[in-house]
């Protein structure tokens, strides 16, 4: 079909898209002071416009419009997620981890950190677990791995999809400090963002079930906003597993919440302890009635 043939086609768009406009504006000298000034810039290729404060509200969009277009665009339906720390160590880290240990305090927080390393291998278990069943319903990926994309339970999250010949997600968060995506991550599911809050919600948007392993402060916040969501009705239940009792009834007494008031006794069972992977998993595959094992 010939150019002028093309322009008569009722189908072909009329305008040129916005790639193609941005491509005429750099192969145009910018031989004028008008032309170097940065308010003649394109807005959307305006990144010094972009950081603005005033377009807050447009970089949330855009955060919650990214990742959401790619996955849907990967056909992922729905999403087992993995919270829990970025300080327990994976089993073959335990020994250069206690070498560092310099002092009898830090030395008894090595080794209660390394007493958790039994969760790295639970949480690479339950996503090799629910990889290898590779749930696929109305042509959409179901219970795709999705961790915070960072070390420790995260990696194992990650590698035990990547062990299963399966893509998984990781949502990264900009951090003063120097943060990657774990090398388990799949490439073009791994997203980085700057808001806390649309993280999370891109956390909690194709969730299905959440596994909580022991962790700080990220992952109280995480948890109990889920919590909070399926309390208050603003949610629908799913299942939400607890990975050590010891741990959970040690830093926090639920039932103490319940009997000073500030929370239903019904409300403890919005979420289950486990032990394993195997028990994780088969609370899911009851909870939604799959013959999965």
């Amino acid at each position: 079909m010939t150019d002028d043939e093309t322009s008569h086609d009722l189908t072909h768009a009329k305008f040129y898209k916005a790639e193609q406009e941005a491509g005429f504006v750099e192969a145009q000298p910018r031989s004028t002071p008008q032309q170097q000034d940065p308010a003649y810039r394109l807005a959307f290729r305006d990144t010094d416009f972009l950081l603005r404060e005033e377009l807050r509200p447009v970089r949330f969009q855009l955060e919650l419009l990214k990742p959401e277009m790619l996955l849907d665009e990967a056909e992922i339906g729905s999403t087992l997620v993995i919270y829990g720390s970025a300080r327990i160590p994976a089993p073959d880290e335990c020994e250069a981890l206690r070498a560092e240990a310099a002092t009898p305090e830090r030395k008894a927080v090595v080794e209660r950190l390394i007493a958790k390393a039994r969760y790295y291998e639970e949480a690479r278990k339950l996503a090799s677990i629910a990889s290898t069943c590779a749930v696929v319903e109305e042509a959409k990926r179901q219970f795709v791995i999705c961790s915070g994309g960072g070390p420790s339970i995260m990696e194992a999250a990650n590698r035990g999809a990547a062990e299963a010949g399966a893509e998984s997600i990781g949502l990264n968060i900009v951090l003063p400090h120097e943060q990657a995506p774990n090398g388990y991550v799949t490439p073009h599911l791994s997203f980085q963002f700057h808001y806390f809050a649309l993280r999370k919600m891109h956390f909690l948007l194709r969730a299905r079930a959440v596994a909580v392993f022991p962790g700080g402060f990220g992952t109280f916040d995480e948890f109990f906003e889920l919590l909070t969501l399926i309390q208050t009705g603003k949610m629908q239940p799913i299942p939400i597993m607890l990975f050590g009792a010891d741990y959970w009834n040690r830093v926090i007494d639920f039932e103490a919440m319940a009997e000073e008031g500030v929370i239903n006794l019904e409300d403890l069972n919005l979420f289950r302890m486990v032990e394993s992977a195997e028990e994780a998993w088969g609370h899911i595959t009851a909870f939604y009635g799959l013959d999965c094992g």
